[in-house]
């Protein structure tokens, strides 16, 4: 007989999460230092499903955690009685009643996977292609600062069994150069750097960026202009590698990136392409294509880490860079800091569903629900 979980009610919360480290700089003088993350919670009898969306703010991606709720609460109605096993009519329910929106939708995506993986009795790795490790490498961001403070950062993070450093650059050429090049000097043969402008350079200036940085060892470009032509006219004046970040939202992105040749990499960030549905597309094409794959969402806490490890631990290991496990990154935790990463690689639950246990106590005050009998306030 086929499984099947019908969705008998959907809730959302919203919950602050704290930047770790005081104050995370980027490109484009954005700062975070507190940012709302939205849990959606979907019950199928008297089993519950956990999603999370949080948006890195709400100028760095046309996201919001205001939109995340209003686009929520107007698809709530349609969920309901939806069968989370059937992640493509899932889907194309909500599509058809809110365009666009996919990183709300996300937290769906998300919730359902767990909801139907629970109900199966399976890790959600299992529904996402299969595990492949039972732990992965992990990446941190270093926000962006004076050369002595990012070279700070990294050997703290060195210490702790991080080798993978994904540098916020994208502010003047000459002292992102400096930066890069003291971290480069900074660190050993087994590390890796990331230079990182999140699109903030003007093409003259990433031009020149690279002209500067060109043949340092361990060292990939990332997303160093906003668009994907500029970034495409970087690469060609570079034998740097170059991994794509914000202006990959779909298959067409990987597609042409392979046919002109100018990515290397790809950072998938779940939330930015829909929920893990489509994110496991786009890990398949971009591994068929032979990119290496950094997995990873906008921000999050032990939810979102959840769906990352899964999502990366059903990655073939080749093909996988590295992860990023915010819970790492965030003070607060709905699910005791699980998973919980140790000596710079993230476990992958093995439990059904995400794997964790989510205290609802911490989540705050519902915002919302409908089920089949409930009118949206």
């Amino acid at each position: 007989m086929t499984a099947r979980a019908p969705i008998d009610s959907i809730e959302i919360f919203s919950y602050q999460l704290s930047y770790s480290h005081g104050t995370y700089v980027m490109s484009g003088e954005r700062v975070v230092n507190q940012l709302e993350s939205t849990v959606v919670v979907l019950r199928s009898g008297d089993v519950f499903g956990y999603g999370e969306v949080c948006p890195l703010g709400s100028t760095y991606l046309p996201a919001s955690a205001t939109g995340a709720q209003a686009a929520l609460k107007q698809l709530a109605g349609s969920i309901v009685g939806q069968d989370a096993a059937n992640l493509g009519a899932l889907h194309a329910t909500m599509d058809a009643q809110l365009a666009g929106h996919g990183y709300a939708k996300s937290a769906v995506d998300i919730a359902a996977f767990d909801l139907f993986g629970k109900l199966c009795e399976v890790p959600v790795s299992e529904l996402l292609g299969g595990r492949r490790a039972g732990q992965v490498p992990l990446y941190v961001a270093v926000p962006l600062g004076s050369v002595e403070e990012m070279v700070s950062f990294v050997l703290a993070e060195r210490a702790g069994g991080i080798h993978r450093f994904q540098l916020k650059v994208g502010a003047d050429p000459a002292s992102d150069v400096a930066r890069v090049r003291a971290v480069v000097d900074a660190t050993g043969p087994d590390d890796m750097i990331v230079a990182d402008a999140n699109g903030g350079w003007r093409l003259a200036e990433a031009v020149h960026a690279v002209a500067q940085l060109e043949g340092t060892p361990r060292l990939r470009i990332e997303q160093p202009c906003p668009s994907f032509e500029e970034c495409a006219q970087v690469r060609r004046r570079t034998s740097l590698p170059m991994v794509l970040d914000e202006v990959v939202t779909g298959p067409q992105d990987l597609l042409r990136a392979a046919a002109l040749g100018i990515a290397e990499g790809v950072n998938l960030k779940v939330s930015r392409v829909g929920g893990l549905h489509r994110a496991r597309l786009l890990r398949d094409l971009a591994t068929e294509l032979g990119m290496a794959l950094t997995i990873e969402d906008t921000w999050g806490g032990d939810l979102t880490t959840a769906a990352v490890a899964h999502l990366a631990g059903s990655t073939a290991p080749q093909a996988l860079y590295a992860a990023s496990f915010m819970n790492d990154w965030t003070l607060e935790h709905v699910a005791g800091h699980q998973p919980r990463s140790a000596d710079g690689l993230g476990p992958v639950p093995d439990a059904p569903g995400l794997g964790i246990e989510v205290d609802e106590a911490k989540l705050g005050t519902c915002l919302f629900q409908a089920g089949r009998s409930t009118v949206l306030p």
